[in-house]
């Protein structure tokens, strides 16, 4: 029969659980998989967001001058069933991809994601966007402070913002 631990055993176990958690946060840290500035989402880009237009939004990233780009691979359907899941594969072979950036040009709020892409990483993403009307899919990407976009049309059969 098993007795329960002592006040002093339970306080080691407390003690050896929150050892191993934070070596664990330190090791992740130290390996660069986790950032303050990803903790803290001190890069949050509240005007591009809040940007109901797209010329808003692409001030409010600083994308001044657009360069289409063959580079930017964007797989997207071309029908989409259902616009609260819309699947969408980026893959970008510009060297020095610094961030990625996808955009539905007619969504209430036009910006959908910015991924930002720290030195080492592969930059591909594959994620799931909310559409809610049929519309210009785009991807900036941007690589050594110039913006480069690749565009698909996109139409969405059953609205997924609020449709």
């Amino acid at each position: 029969m098993r007795t329960q631990p002592s006040e002093r055993e339970s306080s080691r176990r407390k003690f050896l659980r929150t050892l191993a958690l934070g070596s664990a946060y330190v090791a992740t840290f130290a390996a660069g998989w986790l950032r303050p500035v990803q903790l803290l989402a001190a890069q949050w880009n509240k005007a591009a967001f809040d940007a109901k237009v797209l010329a808003d939004t692409l001030t409010g990233i600083g994308a001044t001058s657009i360069a289409a780009s063959d580079q930017i691979q964007l797989k997207a359907p071309e029908i989409a069933e259902n616009g609260a899941i819309v699947p969408v594969e980026i893959t970008s072979k510009i060297p020095g991809t610094q961030m990625i950036y996808v955009i539905a040009d007619k969504n209430p709020q036009p910006l959908v994601a910015i991924f930002d892409m720290t030195a080492g990483l592969e930059p591909f993403i594959s994620t799931r966007i909310k559409m809610g009307e049929s519309s210009k899919v785009r991807i900036l990407v941007k690589a050594g402070g110039k913006f480069y976009v690749a565009t698909q049309e996109v139409k969405v059969t059953i609205g997924g913002c609020g449709g």
